[in-house]
């Protein structure tokens, strides 16, 4: 299956640092032309059961292809 082009970014990361921005950074260098969507950087640390959840809701809505990125630190 091609890549749509489109990569949606699910975290534990939290948004009151960098971290984020720094993943954003590092894809952009790494795929200059894909569309970044913020799905949430607010899974509960750890949560990986959560994560799994959030993403069943949404990853339907987006086009065939698409990449769904996870971070989760499991501790």
């Amino acid at each position: 299956m091609r890549h749509s082009g489109v990569i949606t970014l699910t975290t534990d990361f939290g948004t009151s640092d960098s971290y984020v921005g720094a993943m954003k950074g590092v894809i952009r260098n790494l795929a200059p032309a894909a569309r970044l969507i913020d799905i949430t950087h607010e899974v509960s640390p750890q949560n990986v059961h959560q994560a799994a959840y959030i993403v069943q809701t949404f990853y339907h809505y987006f086009p065939p292809g698409t990449i769904h990125l996870v971070i989760v630190d499991p501790g």
